[in-house]
């Protein structure tokens, strides 16, 4: 496709996984059980992707207990009482606290794009979680004999293999999810947090070679959860400046929730690079409203006024289902607003011509 398409990550999960989630943890079915039941729910996910005609594909997350979480899993050094993130609606979401050192990942995405790939040969792509959100689970009042440098240093280098080995393993795109970039700016207006984040993000990003660094790119959003977001208030333009020093060759940016899109765009587009490509997303995935793929079309004709067509391309807002208790939105709608992202696409690069 003359303009690239792709997807943020996430699918709702069928209720069948959901269910099995429930029971696995009450020890009402086995560990082979339960991965059986995750098996079938990747199997049809990704048959219903590729469905969609999307060029580029992703594992639609069935397999993670969220896109922020995963690393966790198996670990036994955490507390429950972490940083509390609060949503427009009243409810919450609460991280984990590390209660002791060493930090390691429990589990690397490389693992989900292995079980993807037994069946597709479409191109994958792999999302993983930034170091600056992962760097939330350091206390304030610190742990015993384990500095926050000695966490900064371990988080480092579990978020460059993290990305590393999905390189390695050919997905063709990893993108980092970075939700909490806005979010930064409602806690601290400063901007202090909000640099220091990318700053942690850019220490893990130097360690690959320009030409990785054109296969990655950064995602954000001001959250998506149970249709709710946790920092769409705060100006998007505030957070652009801090968004394009991550040293990416990819920006995925919401912009089809944006009540002001072209004055997003418009800062977006002083701040690309040349090489560089922004994704803006088309479709919302909060929203129950299907976008036909002409309201699609229009949006990305909008967009290609004023961001250079070469350097454009499309996506969702976010994920679809980024915690995987989250079934506001339906598999049906999440596949249906995927096809007329592609098939918008299509039709915006008839119409200019590429």
């Amino acid at each position: 496709m003359p303009i690239p398409t792709e997807p943020i990550g996430s699918i709702p999960r069928p209720s069948q996984l959901l269910i099995a989630m429930k029971d696995l943890a009450s020890g009402r079915i086995s560990t082979a059980q339960f991965q059986a039941t995750e098996d079938q729910a990747l199997r049809d996910t990704i048959s219903r992707f590729e469905a969609t005609g999307s060029p580029v594909i992703t594992d639609g997350e069935q397999t993670k207990s969220s896109f922020a979480t995963y690393p966790l899993y198996g670990l036994t050094n955490l507390a429950p009482d972490g940083v509390v993130i609060p949503f427009a609606d009243g409810h919450t979401r609460q991280l984990p606290r590390l209660a002791s050192g060493p930090f390691r990942y429990g589990i690397h995405a490389s693992s989900f794009l292995i079980s993807a790939r037994r069946y597709t040969k479409r191109p994958l792509k792999q999302a993983v979680i930034s170091a600056s959100a992962l760097s939330l689970l350091y206390p304030q009042s610190g742990i015993p004999q384990y500095s926050r440098d000695a966490f900064l240093n371990d988080l480092v280098a579990e978020a460059e293999r993290d990305i590393r080995e999905c390189l390695e393993q050919g997905a063709r795109c990893v993108q980092i999810d970075f939700t909490e970039g806005r979010l930064a700016l409602k806690l601290d207006p400063s901007p202090g947090l909000l640099n220091s984040f990318v700053d942690l993000n850019n220490r893990a990003l130097a360690r690959f070679s320009a030409a990785d660094r054109m296969r990655i790119g950064v995602h954000t959003c001001p959250g998506g959860d149970h249709d709710s977001t946790h920092s769409a208030d705060v100006d998007y333009v505030t957070l652009l400046p801090a968004l394009f020093r991550l040293d990416v060759g990819r920006f995925y940016i919401q912009l089809a929730s944006e009540r002001d899109r072209v004055k997003v765009l418009r800062a977006a587009a002083k701040l690309l690079k040349s090489g560089q490509i922004l994704f803006i997303g088309v479709t919302d995935p909060i929203n129950a409203k299907v976008e036909s793929s002409e309201e699609v079309r229009d949006r990305v004709l909008e967009a290609a006024e004023i961001i250079p067509v070469q350097s454009l391309g499309t996506t969702d807002d976010c994920g679809f289902s980024p915690f995987a208790d989250d079934t506001s939105t339906s598999r049906d709608t999440a596949f249906a607003k995927i096809r007329s992202r592609v098939e918008g696409t299509q039709l915006a690069a008839a119409k200019l011509g590429v």
